[in-house]
């Protein structure tokens, strides 16, 4: 059985590592349903099977959560740890061509930074559990940021 990330036909590794130029933060965790071998590839495939998600914020990010309510949008940040880096032109499985990377939401990236839109189940800012209803990455996933959905912001122009 092949590997999740194994190189396709098709698929091209970067020749070198690339140079890292920042620090990140994590502000917590992401407890989910999933394990590698069966996280949904999406979010809409996440809410297709009813199963809910948490976000753990670390005591000291705690106060950030001041103002987030049940029924919000929240964009989430997260770092998919167990994505390859150096991935630079993939095949996806529902492809018959492959493309490069950025073209893709594909976890296997320079920076493996997930982003999804969730919907707030409910909130315990004081213990930093934010329960929400769905997301696409595995048990125990580091998250980098949570900042609100403004969908007047976020539209795409016409």
């Amino acid at each position: 059985m092949k590997g999740r990330f194994d190189t396709r036909i098709g698929e091209r590794r970067l020749d070198s590592a690339p140079a890292f130029h920042a620090q990140v933060t994590f502000i917590g965790h992401i407890t989910s349903p999933w394990s590698l071998g069966d996280c949904p590839k999406n979010l809409r495939q996440a809410r297709e099977t009813g199963r809910d998600a948490s976000l753990h914020i670390n005591p000291l990010f705690r106060p950030g959560l001041s103002g987030i309510e049940a029924g919000d949008a929240l964009v989430l940040l997260y770092w998919m740890s167990e994505a390859p880096r150096d991935l630079i032109h993939q095949t996806p499985r529902h492809r018959d061509e492959g493309t490069g990377t950025f073209n893709l939401r594909s976890p296997a990236r320079p920076n493996p930074i997930g982003m999804g839109i969730v919907k707030v189940l409910e909130i315990d800012a004081s213990q930093g559990v934010v329960r929400i209803d769905a997301i696409d990455a595995i048990d125990g996933t580091p998250l980098i940021d949570i900042k609100p959905h403004m969908p007047q912001a976020d539209r795409v122009p016409d």
